[in-house]
């Protein structure tokens, strides 16, 4: 077991989520249950499955958490896109939550080879 807090990729993860939060306050009410909402759910997915991972036993059990968290990650940049094509965020807002969300899973990619060759 590991402490989550000391590992870059959970900062990076949070801070992800926090700023999809953000941009999803000025998502349209009728979108409340639907993109707001699932966004949220899978931005926070991210740093949630990498502090479960870290609660487990064996390095396996935290990989396969790792690749749920990449899983989620991926999930978010269809959904960024959809936003923007949607005009729900503009360009720039895209630009940077995209950028964040590709760095985070170059970062658990990173983490999983490492784990696997452990």
């Amino acid at each position: 077991m590991q402490d989550y807090r000391k590992l870059q990729v959970w900062s990076k993860a949070h801070e992800l989520t926090l700023a999809v939060y953000r941009a999803t306050k000025t998502f349209p009410p009728d979108e409340r249950y639907g993109l707001t909402s699932q966004m949220r759910r899978c931005s926070s997915s991210v740093p949630s499955n990498i502090v479960e991972g870290c609660g487990r036993g064996s390095n396996a059990d935290f990989l396969r958490f790792l690749h749920v968290a990449l899983g989620s990650a991926n999930e978010l940049e269809y959904q960024l896109l959809l936003c923007r094509d949607l005009g729900y965020i503009t360009e720039a807002v895209h630009e940077d939550l995209s950028s964040r969300a590709l760095e985070v899973k170059r970062m658990l990619a990173a983490l999983t080879v490492k784990l696997r060759d452990m």
